[in-house]
């Protein structure tokens, strides 16, 4: 599993945000279409359906967020030393995105988990909506594209590359 941007890549699914898990909202993106996870938001969205596919609410990286996320953890080790729950069971789940829908039948507002800790650089986050707008020209653009995300998920080898190689893989898939 690695993260490119605001992508998630597991072996051959693309997610947007954070893989879910459980009942966890989320969106992978299929050969077939936006298929919308979770509770409350599960269904098929087909590529031919869908106009456009936006983000908002994305956390872009700064140093107020890095501080922030550093303090975070020690603070969560210093609670879970004194408490019997153990690190990761404080039970509070990462942000959420809101992925704007356009379909010939109307507007979806989807919810996905952000999967970086700090946030996206401004760079990752920029050319990830330009990816998202390029999925929806068209099918053969579409699937030339998914195709290419997948297949460098399957032969990656699972770490989340560092930022350039990001957004160079962005930029790639992009076109």
């Amino acid at each position: 599993m690695a993260m490119v941007g605001l992508f998630w890549i597991a072996e051959g699914d693309v997610y947007v945000g954070a893989k879910p898990t459980g009942s966890a909202p989320g969106i992978r993106l299929s050969p077939d279409g936006v298929v919308a996870l979770g509770d409350g938001q599960s269904g098929l969205h087909l590529w031919e359906d869908v106009r456009a596919l936006t983000v908002a609410d994305v956390p872009v990286k700064s140093l107020k967020r890095q501080v922030g996320a550093v303090a975070d953890v020690a603070l969560d080790v210093v609670m879970n030393l004194g408490m019997t729950l153990g690190p990761g069971l404080s039970g509070e789940a990462p942000p959420l995105m809101t992925v704007d829908l356009e379909a010939h039948d109307g507007t979806y507002e989807l919810k996905v988990h952000v999967a970086a800790a700090v946030g996206y650089s401004p760079a990752e986050a920029e050319l990830s909506r330009a990816l998202l707008s390029r999925l929806t020209e068209g099918a053969a653009t579409m699937a030339t594209t998914l195709a290419a995300m997948s297949e460098w998920g399957r032969t990656a080898e699972g770490a989340t590359p560092r930022a350039a190689q990001r957004e160079e893989l962005l930029r790639r898939w992009v076109g």
